[in-house]
């Protein structure tokens, strides 16, 4: 019953992204209101249609925590769900990603209109320099930016290093920082069929100024929370976990 209540929702996800990903292109060049829009109604969607159909739902703690205004969010990134949740339910933002997700049919088009930082994970250096920049300048605009320092999805249970260039960049825009932990893939592994029931708890930190420590400092408090409630939900302690080195 659970494989065909993930592929139910595989197969109404499958059918609702080239609908929802053309309306984003097609509004995009009257602003950016229709794509945030679009994409905000088919990440609700999807969340509902996770709930209905496998089960899956989400409690939310410290959502009074975020500032009104630009803010730099770290965050983990352990599925998809998180990346539904952020467009369903967060103040206008962008994230930052690899290049080759833009390349991807329908999803990638829809998401290219979002004006992500896009960067090439295989030039560091360039990689860190076009976050600096182009995060400041989205900063300048109001929108927050939403980091994942680990630099890749990982897996439930494990925890990845954790790279500065989040804590960096709110020190250069001069902006708050705050850290969120969830533990989505708990029950949205990766892979079409990999959904559990349950739920899945989602807690924000505290703002913290960018004044307040250097970026090293800053960067290692955010992970120190984010495992840290992580730790206090699961039971466990993470794991560590290195990104496999490709041939």
């Amino acid at each position: 019953m659970r494989l065909a209540r993930a592929l139910l929702f595989a197969l109404i996800q499958l059918f609702t992204t080239p609908v929802y990903a053309l309306l984003m292109v097609c509004t995009a060049p009257f602003g950016a209101t229709g794509p945030r829009y679009f994409s905000g109604a088919w990440c609700r969607l999807m969340l509902r249609m996770a709930r209905w159909i496998c089960g899956i739902r989400h409690e939310i703690t410290g959502w009074e925590h975020l500032p009104s205004g630009p803010f730099v969010l770290l965050a983990k990134h352990q599925s998809a769900w998180e990346t539904m949740f952020f467009p369903a339910f967060f103040p206008p933002h962008v994230f930052v990603l690899k290049k080759e997700l833009l390349s991807i049919p329908f999803f990638g088009w829809g998401m290219r209109v979002l004006d992500p930082i896009a960067i090439d994970r295989d030039q560091r250096r360039e990689a860190f320099q076009q976050v600096l920049n182009q995060g400041q300048e989205r900063l300048a605009r109001g929108l927050v930016v939403v980091i994942f320092p680990e630099g890749t999805r990982v897996p439930y249970g494990y925890r990845g290093r954790y790279a500065p260039g989040g804590t960096l960049l709110a020190q250069a825009a001069g902006v708050p920082i705050v850290a969120m932990a969830h533990d989505a893939g708990n029950f949205w592994k990766k892979g079409i069929l990999n959904k559990s029931p349950g739920i899945i708890h989602l807690a924000f930190a505290p703002p913290v100024s960018p004044l307040s420590g250097d970026a090293t400092a800053l960067n290692r408090a955010a992970e120190n929370w984010i495992e840290s409630q992580l730790e206090q939900w699961s039971g466990q302690t993470a794991k560590p976990w290195r990104r496999k080195t490709l041939p």
